[in-house]
């Protein structure tokens, strides 16, 4: 027994591998679904020469308008955020590799004394003991210290998809709330020329005090329009800011585009969106890992429930004046009061759970790629009916409104609530065109496995009722 020890332990130390290489291998995987499926590049700052050298290319980044590719390169090799996730994975990395690994061996030594008749004698005992079960069950514990990183590389996964869509929905909030600030600052200087202007005319007798009432009165809401629009734009911006990680001097010399991007002239068909095999989904490779790791515990549960121990050591006695004493002892507990009922109905139970719950998992992938793109492509088409027919028309009635005034057919107030009109209606334009951007992004992690919120689709003010009507 003592000669076949050294040997599996050998061979024990080799199979349970390093605890580095296992988690640079796992941060290749994050790194090629990064490139491959999030478009983007993913760095692990591990030193200070690689974070000093990060926060010279942010910025060089931010020298420019920041481009939304850009912010996501920033947030995935940048973000503190991010870091800490990816340090986290590393940890449950080591963990994982930790669980495969067998107990270490036990020394034991004994120094007896013995006294008698015929004088004093020494016993000393040593012994070099292991866990037996730890060496049979090797390989199911490797088996599921590999479920556990496939685990882990899943759900580093998850985390950057994550990372990917709210970076990229606070880039559209930060940009379309900055548009949006302002356009409501020409609509609120139309509104407060007319509050003025009828101000005047009621002096002069021409406005009655109803009449310069209601311009007033919308000057007075499309101010605090604009206040509400310059708090939004501000805290946009900085969930942008935390989302990257910047510092505050370069918070200050971050510059966002003037607006959004301009829309695909096709949204992506229903087909292309289906494409994705929803096998491949993040959340559903997640729910069978954890089912499969689930089922093998089972099988290792059925054994050790009753016997939870089996420990082998070698023995070696010596006593003053004799010969050594060599050979090996066992330990068993015997299962007198605990028979591992307890433990395998847990067990079973918990396959049961993860079972029927990769079913739910399954099953509402489908519906949840159904809502995204759903979502998307009426978001798509409210934005392009804005774009092609509401700021066109209201455009329209502006210019005509100008040539009536110019012929003296309408008054100067029917010509800044057209104007004003037509400002409400380009604010609604942005708003359509955020939510279609965001609702991109929301389409992208659903058909990699990130469930996201449907997208509810708010209407706003009409723009008959932005300009106030006479």
């Amino acid at each position: 027994m003592r000669a076949s020890l050294p040997i599996s332990l050998l061979a024990a130390v080799v199979l349970t591998g390093c605890a580095s290489v296992a988690i640079d291998e796992n941060f290749a995987e994050v790194e090629r679904f990064a490139r491959e499926d999030a478009g983007s590049e993913v760095r692990w700052l591990r030193s200070d020469a690689e974070r000093e050298a990060m926060r010279s290319e942010v910025d060089r980044l931010l020298a420019e308008p920041l481009a939304i590719d850009d912010a996501v390169r920033i947030a995935l090799g940048y973000s503190p955020a991010f870091q800490t996730l990816l340090a986290d994975a590393a940890v449950a990395s080591a963990d994982a590799t930790g669980s495969a690994r067998i107990g270490n061996p036990v020394f034991t030594f004994e120094r007896l004394f013995r006294s008698g008749a015929e004088g004093r004698e020494l016993d000393i005992g040593r012994s070099l003991g292991i866990s037996l079960f730890d060496l049979l069950f090797l390989p199911a514990r490797l088996e599921q210290a590999e479920f556990r990183q496939q685990q882990t590389r899943l759900q580093s996964s998850i985390a950057l998809l994550s990372t990917v869509t709210d970076v990229r929905q606070a880039w559209v909030d930060a940009v379309a709330a900055r548009q949006v600030a302002r356009y409501r600052e020409e609509v609120a200087t139309a509104a407060g020329t007319a509050a003025e202007l009828a101000r005047r005319m009621q002096a002069t007798g021409n406005f009655s005090r109803l009449q310069r009432a209601r311009e007033q009165a919308l000057a007075a809401e499309e101010t605090a329009n604009l206040i509400r629009a310059r708090q939004n734009a501000t805290a946009a911006r900085e969930a942008l800011i935390q989302r990257l990680g910047l510092t505050p001097s370069q918070a200050q010399a971050l510059r966002l585009p003037d607006q959004l991007p301009a829309l695909p002239e096709a949204p992506m068909d229903e087909a292309t969106a289906g494409a994705a095999l929803l096998e491949n989904r993040l959340d559903v490779r997640i729910a069978r890992t954890d089912l499969d790791r689930t089922a093998k515990s089972l099988g290792l549960t059925r054994v050790t429930s009753v016997v939870n121990g089996l420990h082998v050591a070698g023995v070696r006695n010596s006593e003053t004046g004799e010969s050594s004493q060599r050979g090996f002892e066992i330990e068993l507990p015997l299962p007198l009061f605990d028979f591992g009922d307890a433990a395998r109905a847990g067990s079973e139970a918990r396959y049961l759970s993860a079972f029927n719950r990769t079913l739910e998992v399954a099953s509402n992938a489908s519906s949840q790629v159904r809502v995204a793109y759903d979502g998307y492509r009426s978001a798509h088409d409210l934005a392009r009916h804005y774009r092609n027919e509401v700021v066109p028309l209201r455009q329209n009635i502006t210019e005509e409104s100008a040539l009536q005034y110019n012929g003296m057919l309408i008054g100067v107030f029917e010509l800044l609530a057209a104007a004003r009109s037509q400002s409400a209606s380009v604010v609604q334009a942005i708003e359509a065109e955020r939510d279609f951007w965001r609702a991109e992004a929301a389409l992208k992690a659903s058909l990699l496995g990130q469930p996201i919120a449907p997208l509810t689709l708010q209407s706003g003010a009409s723009p008959a009722e932005a300009g106030g009507g006479h």
